[in-house]
């Protein structure tokens, strides 16, 4: 159970006028962190001991040599012997006495439990609270529930592997990575089996995991991340934005797919069922006849998502899609909260953002003129769970 918006508002009575805007250092930390401070808020970067030196030192806040502007985006960082210990009570108390707004990335709602998120982690955050649990595909409510409520294009899934009668994706953690994948593909069962037995035998994956994967077609086509954003302060009809499309850069992945067929084959028996650990991200347009369809998908996202979970979407998410060769959508991965590739654009600004607001908006920098424009109107409950 979620805590109930009327403490959230509690909360925010005791805010300084000019609150600070907080992350986990982390995924896309630093696309909040200078989003923020063009905003002209102030930002604390909260870090696992042994990675702070990213924040910390080389994208600390440097005060303005004389004839040039500010050096860094980080203003304040506070270290951790692990990201949970960050939800401690008085953590929570020490982030309400700054004044902390709180953006989610991913980092955040996998390093601390999603029970303590939900019900424990009493810091105002700037998103839906509620929704981060359905990121998680083993849970029964999940992002494939409320894509299909939406009639959103998804893979169709295969219950059983002995099913498998074309090529589909396996979706799983990695067995030691939590964070990242331990995916693979298969175009019958003999392949599934085989390469699972071999990915177990490499710690890969583990068996848990393995027997509550999900199993989907693999649409063949081009990856492309829609980076939406939804303002609940907008009129409804003009809620919905799109700033950016990215595509990720995956390990091994992408090193084997620039081999040659013949060296691919060459290579031993180990490395021959790439990972799919994402390292990176590369910016994206589309074709502007398809960014009528990727909008609809964004529309009806909303529209469930307000119906399902109260208040709905807020703010910055995104739809991962594959796009077929008649050029439709299917929709494969679903992010509550800001994405994992939004850093491509930090103050340089999405492409279609910057066309929308004439000046560099990146993801980072909507989210915090969301807050400026809420704090400005007296409306930051609404953009807060």
């Amino acid at each position: 159970m979620s805590l109930e918006p009327e403490e959230i508002r509690g909360l925010l009575d005791s805010y300084p006028d000019r609150p600070w805007i907080g992350a986990v250092g982390s995924h896309s930390a630093l696309d909040i962190a200078d989003g923020a401070r063009h905003e002209g808020f102030t930002t604390l970067i909260l870090s696992e001991r042994g990675r702070e030196a990213t924040y910390s030192r080389y994208f600390a806040t440097r005060p303005a040599a004389p004839g040039r502007s500010a050096r860094g985006c980080v203003d304040e960082v506070w270290t951790y012997p692990k990201f949970r210990d960050l939800a401690a009570a008085a953590e929570q108390e020490r982030m309400r006495h700054r004044g902390v707004l709180f953006v989610p990335n991913r980092a955040f709602s996998s390093y601390v439990p999603l029970p303590t998120i939900e019900s424990e982690f009493r810091v105002p955050i700037v998103g839906s609270r509620s929704m981060l649990r359905i990121e998680e595909r083993s849970e029964r409510e999940n992002y494939y529930t409320l894509l299909e409520s939406a009639d959103i294009p998804i893979p169709r899934p295969i219950v059983d592997p002995h099913a498998i009668d074309r090529l589909v994706i396996v979706k799983l953690p990695h067995a030691v990575r939590r964070l990242e994948r331990g995916f693979f593909t298969a175009a019958s069962f003999e392949e599934y089996q085989r390469k699972s037995d071999q990915l177990l035998a490499q710690g890969t994956i583990a068996r848990d995991d393995l027997d509550g994967a999900r199993i989907e077609e693999y649409v063949l086509g081009p990856v492309f991340n829609f980076n939406f954003f939804f303002s609940p302060l907008a009129p409804r009809s003009e809620g919905l934005e799109l700033l950016g499309v990215d595509e990720r850069r995956e390990s091994n992945l992408d090193g084997m797919v620039r081999l040659p067929a013949d060296q691919q084959l060459e290579l031993p028996p180990g490395m021959r069922i790439p990972e799919y650990t994402v390292v990176g991200h590369g910016s994206l347009t589309v074709r502007e006849s398809i960014l009528e369809e990727a909008f609809r998908l964004g529309e009806r996202f909303v529209d469930a998502s307000r119906t399902r979970y109260p208040p709905g979407i807020v703010g910055p998410f995104c739809l991962q899609t594959c796009i077929d060769r008649n050029g439709h959508l299917t929709v494969f991965d679903v992010a509550v909260r800001i994405g994992g590739g939004t850093n491509i654009h930090l103050s340089l600004g999405h492409p279609y953002g910057n066309a929308l607001y004439h000046e560099p908006m990146s993801t980072g920098r909507r989210i915090a003129r969301e807050i400026r424009l809420a704090l400005d109107t007296g409306r930051l409950p609404e953009i807060v769970t």
